[in-house]
C-alpha cells in the first residue's frame, strides 16, 4: 500500500514538474493571473500606438520568412535574425529616411526576436525612436478584431 502512494507522489511530482518546464519555455504560455504586467521601457501597446501615433508608425516584422509571407502587418518589413545583414541592407535607405517610430513584433508576448532585432538596430543605425510591441503578433491581430 505505502509503495502503491509512494509510485502516485512520484508520478504527481514528475507531472507538475513537467507542467511547470512546459509553461516556462512554451512561447504562447497563457497568463496565469488576469493582471496585466506594465509595459517595460522598450515596450509599446496597440493602444499606444493608436492613441500617440494614431497608427502611423514603421512595422518591422521579426518573425521567420514562412510566418511573414502567411500574414503580416501590412506594410511591415521582415526583418529577422536569420538573414539579418542582407535584409538590413535591402532596407537601410528606408530606415535612414524614416521619421515614424518604429514598431517590431515577433510571434508573441514571450517571443525574444523582436528585442533581439531591436539591440542589431540599435547597434547598427542610430535609431531611437523604436519599441517592441507587447503581446506581438497576436496583439496586433487582436486590435484589428476590435
Amino acid at each position: 500500500m505505502r509503495s502503491a502512494i509512494r509510485q502516485a507522489a512520484v508520478l504527481i511530482f514528475l507531472a507538475a514538474t513537467a507542467a511547470c518546464a512546459t509553461y516556462a519555455w512554451h512561447p504562447r504560455a497563457p497568463a496565469l493571473y488576469l493582471v496585466q504586467e506594465p509595459l517595460r521601457d522598450d515596450e509599446v501597446s496597440m493602444q499606444v500606438i493608436e492613441e500617440r501615433w494614431q497608427g502611423r508608425v514603421l512595422w518591422i516584422d521579426a518573425r521567420i520568412q514562412e510566418q511573414y509571407d502567411a500574414e503580416h502587418v501590412p506594410g511591415a518589413l521582415l526583418l529577422n535574425e536569420q538573414h539579418f545583414e542582407e535584409q538590413l541592407f535591402s532596407y537601410l535607405d528606408i530606415l535612414q529616411a524614416n521619421s515614424k517610430p518604429i514598431i517590431l513584433y515577433c510571434n508573441a508576448a514571450k517571443c525574444d526576436a523582436s528585442r533581439k532585432i531591436l539591440e542589431r538596430l540599435k547597434q547598427t543605425l542610430p535609431i531611437e525612436n523604436a519599441f517592441v510591441l507587447k503581446g506581438g503578433w497576436n496583439a496586433w491581430k487582436e486590435a484589428q478584431r476590435k
